[in-house]
């Protein structure tokens, strides 16, 4: 079975960390072969936006974020993973290894990566 991730990365300013924290995490799905849909709401706005239908399909909802992002709400039944772009950046097998374990817990879980 193919897993399916939706993740959202997010910034203080809404440039850099954004974008770098989206390819990463694109990056890290291909190597272990999970899609993924990574929505960035960076300074150009939001991208690649994330339907109800992503989040339906999703094993996963992963948030690296350093802001309260819009439409937080949509993933409050999800399997969620919390992080900092910072965290994330500096050690992304840490927080990968957190996603792996929450393909296995309920409905509605959500684990924090600090």
């Amino acid at each position: 079975m193919t897993r399916y991730l939706v993740a959202v990365t997010a910034c203080v300013s809404g440039v850099a960390h954004t974008y770098m924290a989206a390819e990463r995490f694109e990056k890290l799905c291909q190597q272990e072969k999970w899609s993924v849909k990574v929505e960035t709401q960076g300074a150009l706005g939001t991208e690649n936006a994330i339907t109800a239908e992503d989040i339906a399909r999703a094993n996963v909802a992963v948030l690296i974020t350093d802001i309260i992002i819009d439409g937080a709400e949509r993933f409050a039944t999800c399997r969620s993973v919390q992080t900092t772009t910072r965290i994330f950046l500096l050690e992304p097998h840490k927080v990968m290894s957190v996603v792996e374990q929450a393909f296995n817990l309920p409905n509605g879980t959500h684990l924090k990566v600090s």
